[in-house]
């Protein structure tokens, strides 16, 4: 039996979705693999960069995951894009399916990493708009309160502002 490294052992990362977007929540999800999977992705091959998670029959999947061929395996391979499904509680679904539909969310997958225990793991995150859309309603409601700030009159201003004084004016 070969040892294992100890502690997380990461395969895919996706290191965009924390720039690009404001990640509220995040999960940690086990993912059903084949053989073949595994082993490709022992090997440190795999990507997520354009990967999602969706609601698909009750369920939670990852779509669009590129985990490539292992060559020894010859013809008894996997298919490098298919849907793999994410092993969550049935609560933990139904919170990710009102959070979909509802709320506008959408799930990020983040990493792809083996535990401690050897396991086959997925970090999602929920987001729910990209940060930059995020970063330019914050300024706009910045810019332009709702009252505007008081500004700074010096005392000349005000008399050359004030309107002539009514009744008698005595010139100089």
């Amino acid at each position: 039996m070969v040892a294992r490294p100890a502690g997380r052992q990461v395969v895919a990362q996706n290191r965009k979705a924390r720039h690009n977007y404001f990640i509220e929540d995040t999960l940690e999800a086990g993912i059903v693999l084949t053989g073949t999977e595994v082993k490709s992705l022992r090997a440190g091959r795999g990507s997520i960069n354009e990967c999602y998670a969706a609601d698909q029959d009750g369920d939670i999947y990852l779509i669009n995951s590129h985990i490539p061929v292992y060559p020894p395996a010859g013809r008894f391979n996997h298919e490098p894009r298919r849907a793999r499904k994410l092993l969550l509680h049935r609560r933990q679904i139904a919170k990710l399916v009102g959070a979909i539909t509802r709320e506008g969310y959408t799930l990020e997958p983040l990493s792809i990493y083996f535990n401690e225990r050897g396991q086959g793991r997925a970090g999602i995150g929920a987001r729910q708009e990209e940060a930059r859309q995020a970063r330019q309603h914050q300024r706009t409601r910045l810019a332009a309160p709702e009252t505007p700030p008081l500004a700074r009159v010096t005392v000349r201003q005000a008399a050359a502002a004030r309107p002539p004084a009514r009744g008698r004016t005595y010139a100089p």
